[in-house]
């Protein structure tokens, strides 16, 4: 049985339609990796009994049977949400997020809520107010955030598939710490209904898988217009495995960002790993084209101002007066209020809160939220001219390998900067794609990741596809989780 922990969904899927194994065998089989794992690596807040999993999701659909896990942002009707909060302490969500909803429908097994950084403020969920998720190639180290717990149980064979949110790279950045695919689709082609805010204009839902069609087999799940959410884009049902035939497609041109690819501070092992991904898609037919997009430079700056901006005042209905958490040692209304939210988030989330209210105070509004708005729609009009001369982009994840706990306690500019190779496709709005690259010297991994123009998961796919098949990183497994 424990070919199962590392199986694709479609092997998965045929060992079921065979009555190999049935649906229950195959959540108890996952349910148990948990029992046996997850004490030392931390990626789950909670796991559901199975009786009630089995009950809320269909038996038919292309995912009928194949368990998965939640990051604990995205509404689950019935179960607890508490965004690793303390301030959501035993609060139960009334209903389904858009795409819990469609992944029942098509009958995929919600297996529970995975471990995150706190509201997903973090790049290392280290700042979970419950413990700490670790990266399953070394427990030592950080599997990067805010997603971890959602990437980190793909990574060790718990679920096969996850979903996690992204507002810098969350989705991205763990897949590179933690050798997986990791996919930030355009804004807008997942619905946010049910997924808690963060800062509304960059949040998407992602999708972490161990390869590249399975990424794909859940996005063609959940993609599409919502009702619900009126920034989804109406493109009708696809299918985004139908161009995943290996081939890959002639004539096309990778632009590499040489001023990521060379950006100060980058270790060099994760620049020659990069460079080597460089080197299989000419091998494989690519043109391959250096281009600069210098205002890239100053996206770490943009995400920093215009998220924690935004944080301010999505997270200013989390008072203590409607759900959640509240102190009650109090005597005044004013207390009750300062209280509750100093008591209620953490260190992290409290930092955020005062930074965006100090960039949208009256006297600062015009030095950073109003200019940081300027350069995002120059970034967006760059990018859409850099798309006219190449079919996609190819850059960094990340400057170095997953790093240890506590490694920037007494730097945290260096935390707020792992963002800085993936926040640009969040700012933008443009899809981003991760893949594994390779090891480092320490045997972590290090990835990098395809940008594509808006609404590219096809060609991204079929692209990542291509790449994957000619490189050994998506079979290679973890001795600790065997």
């Amino acid at each position: 049985m424990n070919e199962l922990a590392f199986a694709t969904i479609d092997e998965l899927k045929s060992k079921l339609a065979s009555k190999e194994i049935s649906r229950e065998e195959l959540l108890t089989f996952f349910i148990n990796r948990f029992k046996k794992y997850d004490s030392q690596l931390g990626a789950a807040l909670e796991i559901f009994d199975k009786d009630s999993i089995l009950e809320r999701s269909s038996q038919e659909g292309f995912l009928a049977g194949i368990p998965g896990i939640l990051k604990d942002n995205i509404a689950q009707e019935g179960r607890t949400l508490t965004c690793a909060s303390k301030i959501l302490e035993g609060f139960v969500s009334p209903y389904d997020a858009t795409v819990s909803k469609r992944l029942k429908k098509g009958g995929a097994l919600l297996i529970g809520r995975a471990n995150m950084d706190e509201f997903a403020m973090g790049a290392s969920t280290e700042y979970s107010s419950y413990f700490k998720t670790h990266n399953p190639w070394n427990l030592d180290h950080v599997p990067g955030g805010s997603s971890g717990g959602s990437i980190a149980a793909v990574a060790a064979g718990l679920v096969p598939w996850a979903l996690g949110s992204e507002t810098g790279g969350s989705v991205r950045l763990p897949a590179a710490f933690c050798g997986i695919v990791g996919l930030k689709p355009t804004y807008g082609l997942n619905s946010r209904f049910g997924l808690v805010a963060y800062a509304s204009s960059f949040d998407q839902i992602g999708i972490a898988t161990r390869t590249v069609k399975d990424n794909a087999h859940v996005l063609s799940v959940i993609a599409g217009k919502d009702e619900c959410d009126s920034t989804t884009v109406d493109i009708g049902k696809k299918d985004y495995t139908k161009n995943l035939d290996g081939v890959f497609p002639k004539g096309l041109t990778i632009g590499i960002i040489d001023n990521m690819l060379n950006a100060e501070g980058m270790m060099p092992e994760v620049r020659e790993l990069v460079e080597n991904a460089i080197k299989e898609f000419e091998k494989l037919g690519a043109v391959i084209k250096s281009v600069k997009i210098p205002v890239v430079d100053y996206s770490a700056a943009v995400y920093f101002i215009l998220s924690r901006a935004e944080a301010a005042s999505n997270l200013a209905r989390f008072d203590g007066v409607r759900y959640g958490y509240r102190d009650k040692k109090v005597q005044t209304l004013d207390e009750m209020y300062r209280e509750t939210r100093h008591d209620g988030f953490g260190a992290e989330v409290r930092l955020r809160i005062l930074t965006g209210n100090y960039v949208l105070s009256a006297g600062h509004a015009a030095d950073f939220y109003n200019n940081a708005k300027k350069v995002q729609q120059l970034m967006r009009a760059k990018l859409d001219e850099t798309f006219k001369g190449v079919d996609l982009l190819l850059t960094p994840t990340q400057g170095a390998p997953a790093f240890k706990f506590g490694a920037y306690d007494a730097d945290h500019l260096q935390l707020d900067l792992m963002d800085f190779f993936t926040c640009f496709a969040n700012i933008t709005g443009v899809p981003g794609l991760a893949l594994p690259a390779g090891f480092s010297k320490n045997n972590l991994p290090i990835g990098f990741q395809l940008i594509g123009p808006h609404l590219s998961e096809e060609l991204l796919y079929q692209v990542g596809y291509a790449y994957e098949q000619k490189t050994p990183w998506h079979k290679m497994q973890l001795p600790l989780f065997m």
